[in-house]
């Protein structure tokens, strides 16, 4: 989106949800690479918070906010209700969404733009590596507690926020297309990597085939699962929110679980310019996949159990083509801070590729030993 918020439609826009309230503090939070993310404090008021986490919706690629807001309401409803009986806490244990002064779950301001509010979680921190294996522990319990909680909420009633998003078939058919067209001239600056994503062609079409034919059960699925997408509480380190609720869809399990292994498990950075840094850590690999089959409570089918290595394979794969095709097609999706970043980051995801199937044994091996302890 990249347009300037200025100090009169932030004005605007806390009085829609905030009244009178005086604002104490506003500073920008750009960690996501989609939407504008403000963190505003105000002075006391009738509700008893003070801290709030805005956000400007970014609706060239959310086109439908209306139908996004729906999905992230119900959702947190229903989780909040989850948590509740299980003795939690719902307001430290899920994202809140405020509601404007007229009731509503969005704003739409004077510039046509909507924009929702969070309370914002205190004492909380956003990781943007594990820093230990029990930080990928702690986020493959959250997550597969994730998928616990939502076990029973009707995955086909969701809309789809981004449509075919981890339809990994289609968006090999569009980086082709992109790749034919080549608009920029950028082709030229990385056909290592063009070469890698058509001679592993037959992950995308394999992931077609499970879609097809239904081999694995349709879930809430969050497919953004980053580790930067859970917060952890500061003082213990336990992760305990899942955060970044714009792309939950009906989903496969495995393309959450498998998006956190090429985020969280790798050894560097997601964008990383020294590939020899970059590999698929086992120890977290391990940590995470402990976490995940445990957070989830039996809740997976054995094929989906089966299907984890491959998930992580597929959805390692399908990031790298998503930021190969956005640097071909001049960087229209993710932020960038550099030129070649989308260019970066897609080596990167298409080196874990490989060091993947080198592990591929390992990987399966691992997977079995907590899948006997915990599904």
């Amino acid at each position: 989106m990249n347009k300037a918020i200025s100090s009169e439609l932030v004005a605007e826009v806390v009085q829609a949800y905030l009244g009178s309230a005086r604002v104490e503090s506003c500073k920008s939070n750009q960690v996501g690479h989609i939407n504008d993310t403000l963190e505003i404090c105000v002075s006391p008021n009738q509700t008893g918070y003070q801290h709030f986490i805005f956000q400007r919706i970014n609706q060239e690629v959310f086109t439908k906010p209306l139908e996004l807001m729906e999905n992230i309401v119900g959702v947190t409803r229903f989780l909040r209700q989850k948590i509740r009986e299980k003795g939690g806490d719902p307001d430290r244990e899920s994202l809140n969404v405020v509601p404007t002064l007229a009731g509503q779950d969005y704003y739409l301001d004077s510039q046509g733009e909507f924009w929702r509010v969070y309370l914002f979680i205190e004492d909380s921190l956003c990781l943007q590596q594990a820093e230990t294996s029990e930080d990928l522990y702690q986020s493959g319990l959250v997550f597969g507690n994730f998928q616990n909680l939502l076990a029973t909420y009707p995955a086909e009633s969701l809309h789809e926020t981004i449509p075919h998003f981890h339809d990994t078939w289609k968006r090999l058919n569009d980086f082709k297309q992109v790749l034919a067209q080549d608009p920029l001239g950028r082709a030229k600056t990385c056909q290592a990597e063009i070469d890698f994503v058509l001679e592993h062609a037959e992950i995308a079409r394999y992931m077609k085939e499970i879609l097809g034919q239904q081999v694995l059960p349709l879930r809430v699925t969050h497919n953004d699962t980053k580790l930067n997408n859970i917060l952890f509480d500061q003082k213990t380190r336990q992760a305990i929110c899942v955060i970044d609720l714009d792309t939950i869809m009906p989903g496969l399990a495995i393309n959450d679980y498998g998006d956190t292994i090429r985020f969280g498990a790798s050894s560097a950075l997601e964008d990383e310019q020294d590939l020899s840094l970059v590999q698929v850590s086992l120890w977290l690999f391990s940590a995470y996949t402990k976490g995940f089959l445990e957070g989830s409570a039996g809740q997976l089918s054995q094929a989906e159990i089966d299907h984890l290595p491959f998930g992580a394979k597929a959805m390692t794969y399908e990031c790298g083509m998503r930021f190969l095709t956005d640097y071909l097609e001049g960087d229209r999706y993710f932020r960038i801070a550099r030129p070649s970043h989308n260019l970066d980051r897609a080596r990167t995801q298409f080196k874990l590729v490989a060091d993947m199937e080198a592990k591929d044994a390992q990987m399966r091996e691992i997977v079995g030993k907590f899948a006997d302890q915990y599904a």
